[in-house]
């Protein structure tokens, strides 16, 4: 096997996977995720694998799938085409230099870049960052059909199959007391057996948000994840100091710079680190090794990737020594269709991680090219 090897080729794909049911945020329904895959090809037979999927076309941040195609397509594939492909940092600085923003494209050519070359040594992607400390992480569920008995019901299927023990409901669609009163039913209903979190993608006020945190403590709630604007870091810090709940930072996280500010401020106890938001896998590294410099917990978080962007962030999230909070790497769960040859793991309340080259997975190329938008 070469170590000269030259990329060939960098394609990115749109894939649309309708959903399991529908998925309510404060922002947007998901009935279908379209999966943003890129697929890299080196002279020496090598081809890596990326994911930069987001939510809700431009309701959630400033990049579409649609966008994203077009910016790796137009901009970053002439620029990698034809370089040495092994030489990912060095690969990675070439874009720095020449493509601003772009935080999911980014984050997709990179995963691809690293998926290949640590299939080209042999060794797990964790391997690349320091290598693993544990062999799988913890699981979370959302419910989100909005709906107080049917979450209740979905809770309770995925309890009795060990497959999440740890519920975060989406919420900031109705008023505050009428969200309390449906979170409150279910951390009634499933009590000590799981723990319960929420999630408002920044749908309250400061003051709405200091009103609902009280009444979701009294209801046994352990945390709450970005209740309000994510560019209000003052009003962010408010909640955290006002020591009502544990404090996530989510949508205000886009990469190392924010999470620096957030640190100093202590405007967060909790870090969502996500490898999209964060603009690749180095990037979403350093998001943690900030939060663990000033001692704020962990948390993996997801932006609804399939197989290829979960088990990314899962190599990544393996090499964190403390994962306080767990994860919440379900997004292949919530798709109707199955993109790998051999399904992801999950069993015993986590997600187990292979220890296979690169990614440790094998895409489905055929299934893939029927679910390809452009077919």
């Amino acid at each position: 096997m070469s170590s000269n090897a030259k990329l060939l080729s960098v394609e990115a794909l749109l894939v649309d996977v309708p959903t399991i049911r529908p998925h309510r945020l404060s922002v947007a329904t998901m009935n279908h995720q379209t999966l943003v895959l890129v697929r890299i090809e080196s002279d020496d037979g090598i081809v890596g694998w990326g994911e930069g999927t987001t939510i809700g076309g431009l309701a959630y941040g400033e990049e579409s799938p649609e966008s994203i195609k077009v910016n790796i397509d137009s901009y970053f594939a002439p620029l990698l085409v034809g370089a040495a492909a092994g030489d990912v940092a060095w690969l990675m600085a070439t874009l720095d230099d020449r493509i601003q923003g772009n935080r999911f494209a980014r984050c997709a050519v990179e995963t691809a870049l690293y998926d290949a070359q640590a299939r080209r040594l042999g060794v797990p992607l964790g391997d690349l960052f320091g290598g693993r400390v544990r062999d799988s992480i913890p699981v979370a569920w959302t419910l989100a059909s909005g709906d107080t008995a049917r979450d209740i019901a979905e809770a309770e299927r995925v309890l009795d199959l060990r497959r999440h023990n740890i519920f975060k409901l989406k919420i900031g669609l109705r008023p505050v007391k009428d969200d309390v009163r449906h979170v409150a039913a279910i951390k009634r209903a499933l009590g000590d057996r799981a723990s319960v979190r929420i999630d408002a993608n920044q749908a309250w006020t400061v003051t709405q948000a200091l009103e609902g945190m009280t009444m979701l403590a009294a209801a046994g709630v352990d945390m709450v994840e970005q209740p309000i604007a994510a560019h209000d870091k003052a009003g962010l810090q408010r909640l955290t100091q006002a020591n009502i709940l544990p404090v996530m930072a989510d949508e205000a996280l886009h990469g190392p710079h924010d999470a620096f500010t957030v640190a100093k401020m202590q405007a967060a106890d909790i870090f969502a680190v996500k490898i999209n938001q964060s603009g690749g896998l180095i990037g979403a590294a350093q998001v943690a090794a900030i939060a663990k410099a000033a001692n704020i917990d962990l948390y993996g978080g997801t932006m609804l990737e399939g197989a290829v962007g979960t088990l990314a962030s899962a190599h990544l999230f393996s090499t964190f020594h403390e994962l306080a909070w767990g994860t919440e790497l379900f997004g292949p769960l919530l798709l109707t269709e199955e993109i790998l040859r051999e399904p992801l793991e999950y069993r015993d309340f986590a997600l187990a991680i292979p220890r296979r080259p690169g990614l440790g997975i094998d895409i489905d190329e055929e299934k893939l090219a029927r679910l390809r938008r452009d077919r």
